[in-house]
């Protein structure tokens, strides 16, 4: 069979295909028929290769077929699981505390981030001018030199916190 490949691939393209005339050029004695026999052969050997390729890549496409059906049952098995574990009105409660949580951290950056509306700048500008008119009376400035020695600390008193108040 081998031979018989040589001798195919020894044939110039625009040549003629007999390999008869190719053994006689090489000065051997021409076997039509055994040649004719031996050509049939090579012929059906590579058919049956061919077959035997398309009959492996379809045998590995069926193999991933065979997991990718394996992957769905084990995903059915999963979400039929999680049903008889949480109910729509279980997964309707979950998203609507979401949404509420959202919507509360939306405010909270709002906040955070300074954007006041107009009517929020309105409301802390009078509430400005209001404590800016007021007649606040500060205390005296000691006349004396300061010591030179540091007294040691007084404790700090505690002041209350000022409150967040949520813009509107």
């Amino acid at each position: 069979m081998k031979e018989l490949e040589r001798l195919r691939e020894t044939v110039p393209s625009g040549g003629s295909r007999d390999i008869g005339s190719v053994v006689a050029r090489r000065g051997r004695e021409p076997q039509e028929r055994g040649l004719r026999w031996q050509e049939q052969l090579l012929d059906k050997t590579e058919n049956q290769i061919s077959n035997l390729e398309r009959m492996v890549q379809d045998i590995e496409f069926t193999q991933i077929e065979m997991k990718v059906i394996e992957g769905l049952k084990i995903g059915n098995e999963c979400l039929h699981k999680m049903h008889q574990v949480m109910s729509i009105e279980e997964v309707e409660r979950i998203i609507g505390e979401t949404q509420d949580a959202v919507e509360y951290q939306r405010q909270i950056d709002e906040i955070l981030a300074g954007s006041l509306t107009e009517e929020d700048e309105d409301a802390i500008l009078e509430e400005l001018n209001a404590i800016t008119q007021e007649q606040v009376e500060l205390p005296e400035v000691p006349s004396e030199p300061l010591p030179e020695k540091i007294p040691e600390a007084s404790p700090v008193k505690n002041r209350p916190k000022p409150e967040l108040v949520a813009a509107s």
